[in-house]
């Protein structure tokens, strides 16, 4: 009895299949590209009105004010996604706290914001895109984080206290649509 062999696709051809594959998960998992000219922005910047822009969440105040304040408009969590916004809280050298917008997921403890105003000196106001972000919470939950800090190229010894994540979608729109897809 002779067998043939089933078909067998290109080792190129696996190769265009697989790179397509990894393109598509990858935009999935990302923002697209922001021009803060085109909103109106320039440098330099406080991060309240950056996140404000590049979110579309429409929150007023200082940053560390965004959790309470988005409770009841938008939906909240522990779990970030391109889009959110981190709201890390205030400490004593950070009076205001610090909002920055997630822009692509790397694994389950690292991130990549873009943000505005995180350095000193120079680079105050300065608007920073794909910048680190890593969870170094004893749970896992994204309640202590650690950012990069431009100036030294390596991310602070600050681990920072975050509230969680705004994400942009209003919650009248999410109960709208859930009661109108129930009918």
């Amino acid at each position: 009895m002779h067998r043939t062999r089933p078909p067998t696709t290109p080792p190129l051809a696996r190769r265009g299949l697989a790179l397509g594959l990894i393109g598509m998960l990858s935009a999935c998992a990302s923002r697209p590209a922001f021009d803060p000219r085109e909103a109106g922005l320039s440098e330099p910047i406080s991060c309240v009105p950056y996140a404000r822009a590049r979110s579309g969440i429409r929150l007023q105040g200082d940053a560390w004010t965004w959790w309470d304040a988005a409770a009841g408009r938008y939906a909240r969590g522990r779990a970030p996604r391109p889009g959110s916004v981190l709201v890390i809280d205030r400490t004593p050298r950070m009076r205001e706290g610090h909002v920055a917008v997630v822009r692509r997921i790397l694994g389950p403890r690292d991130i990549r914001v873009d943000h505005a105003n995180w350095a000193s000196g120079a680079a105050r106001g300065r608007i920073l895109h794909d910048q680190p972000v890593r969870d170094v919470s004893p749970w896992n939950d994204w309640s202590r984080v650690l950012v990069w800090y431009p100036p030294i190229g390596d991310f602070g010894r600050t681990a920072y206290a975050a509230r969680g994540f705004v994400h942009p979608e209003p919650l009248y729109a999410a109960s709208k649509l859930a009661s109108s897809s129930s009918g």
